[in-house]
């Protein structure tokens, strides 16, 4: 079957290639043999009067004809996907459906956990795979190989559409022991201190915190790496270090912990909003609007972490911030829904 010329099983040729960027494990992904999907490249060429793809050993590098199809092609298969093919109406009492969502160890901890337990009453076949933040969350989400992402919203593209969850503020972490802890942390203590640091992805991306600081020129003495909020406080216990994370996680961990959790000496304690995007696409998937409305929900039940806090916040020195520097924040980015 061909539509104006064009035999529309190409298009999921080159998306497979696009994806796999090899010839065998993309015949693979479609259930074709290696001399068929070869055939099927040798149309998709005459078809487009391009080589699209060029061979770098055994990879298949897109050409820039190929870069350009590629999106349009995806949009194409997801649209047939989300509009014939799921067409049935959404129920969630019967629905398999497999959510794969991009979300950090903090919003695992502090929130997913709500939603798991209320979608094992709503929807006990519904499913979820969870995927770290990487380098590749725009590309995912445009490719429409997640459903959800869920970051702070000042590290989401404007390309997709997102709503407003919760918001949180960032505090100073440090073993109950840590004497240096034991009265208000200045700003001076706070830079001269070993902390522990998380960074993010493969191009390890720095975290809220510590863009702050180096935007300022401001640098501090690092002593630990980690690739998630949950792995600071483990790092803390028995040492003078000292970590910066968000409140509502430094709380969680405080309950099973000798942890000590101070004011933060930095301007308003880094205040941040976490937010939920999802491909354009899915905007009117059932199953989509489903998950968001659930999400936006149990969202808006969370109450302040400042005002629940079961584990005392110890004042810091807000007048020893940043001397001479300019006190600037994200509250503008946090500030969108």
């Amino acid at each position: 079957m061909r539509f104006k010329g064009l035999d529309l099983n190409l298009l999921v040729v080159l998306d497979a290639l696009m994806t796999e960027r090899n010839l065998t494990a993309a015949a693979r992904s479609i259930n074709l043999s290696q001399p068929a999907m070869s055939a099927a490249v040798a149309r998709l060429r005459t078809y487009f009067r391009d080589e699209l793809f060029t061979m770098a050993g055994r990879e298949f590098i897109p050409t820039p004809r190929a870069e350009r199809l590629a999106p349009a092609a995806r949009e194409a298969l997801l649209r047939i996907q989300l509009s014939i093919i799921s067409w049935e109406p959404f129920n969630p009492a019967q629905s398999d459906r497999r959510f794969r969502i991009i979300l950090s160890d903090y919003v695992t901890f502090v929130f997913f956990e709500k939603i798991v337990e209320r979608a094992a009453l709503e929807a006990p076949a519904v499913s979820f795979e969870f995927l770290p933040p990487t380098d590749d969350n725009e590309d995912l989400l445009r490719r429409g190989d997640v459903d959800l992402l869920i970051l702070p919203e000042i590290f989401m593209s404007n390309a997709r559409p997102r709503t407003k969850l919760f918001d949180d503020v960032h505090v100073c972490v440090g073993c109950r022991t840590n004497e240096q802890l034991s009265e208000p942390l200045t700003f001076e203590r706070y830079m001269s201190m070993g902390h522990v640091v998380v960074r993010f992805g493969d191009s390890l991306r720095l975290g809220i915190e510590e863009r702050y600081l180096v935007e300022h020129g401001l640098k501090r003495r690092i002593d630990v790496v980690v690739q998630g909020y949950s792995m600071i406080p483990p790092m803390l216990v028995g040492t003078e270090r000292i970590g910066t994370m968000p409140l509502r996680l430094a709380q969680h961990f405080a309950k099973t912990m000798p942890l000590r959790i101070v004011e933060l000496p930095l301007p308003q304690h880094l205040p941040f909003t976490e937010a939920v995007q999802w491909p354009a696409l899915h905007d009117s998937d059932p199953a989509s609007l489903w998950m968001r409305e659930m999400l936006v929900e149990e969202a808006s039940s969370m109450v302040s972490p400042l005002a629940a806090a079961e584990t005392p916040i110890e004042p810091g020195s807000p007048r020893d911030v940043c001397p001479g520097r300019p006190a600037k924040t994200n509250a503008a980015a946090s500030s969108r829904a």
